[in-house]
């Protein structure tokens, strides 16, 4: 009885830290296998190219700790994108075009909410649905062309730097954490765990959890609208064709950060560190002139294996 506890204990504890445990690992393949991984350069570039996928982590963490799930974040980025570049296109600045840009995809974000806590609708047919009408809105209102976006702001934000940390970077860094604050230290925080383990529970103890739940979807699609501005910013225009990779690796992070996609288990640095991983693995395969076409694959295998280890996480 005994050896098997200890086995149990043994795989709890891979389970608990599979995210930094394997981003040690890559650091460590990689910088044998390719010089160029662990020069000053390369780890700017990926900290750079980790920001957007840091900021969705954290906005799918907080829906997946209520057990639900945002399949539509990555088109709600997209379409926020689309709000930021036609305000931008009509003149109007770019304070205000990046609250545009954020209030438009908090609005999928509102209708998420209402959908699944209102409406009673489940959250994978409510975000898939609003995934469809997020792409097409943005398709229809930028006539399917990227909107070009030349500001002096958003040129900054790209290749401003502290020492090797760019500003996306030390940006997504404030929110993590501010997310982790908002998680572990506020009475939000608590209800949002509190909803995601037990609904009825939660309700007996006088949390409302349709206001925790439209809450959850509106912090998620807000933080897309974030990130929406970085993706602007990264590609200097706004490109109303939708990227699924951000949506699945949005997933695989909060899945590899340790989060139980069941509900209740909220963490915030392990998504990050998920994100981390999962940029460290897509960048080291492309140092190694792996195909693109191998590198889902990859990011795919290791997922799995990180879902497979959640059966021995602690409860």
């Amino acid at each position: 009885m005994a050896p098997m506890l200890a086995n149990i204990r043994e795989l709890s504890f891979w389970a608990e830290n599979a995210a930094s445990i394997g981003l040690v690992a890559l650091v460590i393949v990689f910088s044998f296998l390719s010089p160029a991984f662990l020069t000053l350069g390369n780890i700017r570039a990926m900290l750079i190219a980790a920001a957007i996928l840091v900021i969705l982590a954290v906005a799918q963490a907080f829906v997946i700790t209520t057990g639900g799930i945002d399949l539509s974040i990555s088109a709600t980025m997209t379409l926020g994108a689309v709000g930021f570049g036609l305000s931008w296109s009509a003149g109007r600045g770019f304070v205000i075009s990046t609250v545009i840009g954020i209030l438009t995809a908090a609005l999928v974000g509102l209708v998420n909410g209402l959908l699944i806590a209102r409406g009673k609708v489940t959250d994978f047919i409510a975000t898939l649905a609003t995934l469809s009408v997020a792409t097409g809105l943005a398709l229809i209102l930028s006539d399917g062309k990227p909107i070009a976006v030349n500001s002096s702001q958003l040129l900054r934000l790209t290749t401003g730097s502290i020492g090797i940390f760019g500003y996306p970077i030390i940006l997504a860094a404030v929110i993590g954490a501010v997310a982790w604050f908002v998680m572990f230290r506020t009475r939000f925080g608590l209800h949002v765990q509190a909803v995601g383990g037990n609904d009825e529970s939660a309700i007996a103890n006088g949390i409302s959890a349709v206001r925790v739940r439209i809450a959850t979807y509106l912090i998620a699609a807000g933080l897309a609208g974030v990130a929406a501005l970085l993706l602007v910013a990264r590609i200097g225009a706004a490109e109303p064709a939708i990227n699924t990779q951000y949506l699945l690796n949005s997933i695989a992070a909060v899945v590899l950060g340790g989060v139980s996609l069941t509900g209740g288990k909220a963490k915030i640095v392990g998504p990050i560190v998920g994100a981390l991983l999962l940029t460290a693995l897509t960048n080291g395969l492309t140092l190694l002139g792996v195909s693109q076409f191998y590198q889902p694959l990859a990011v795919g295998i290791v997922v799995v294996l990180a879902a497979l280890l959640t059966r021995f996480q602690k409860k």
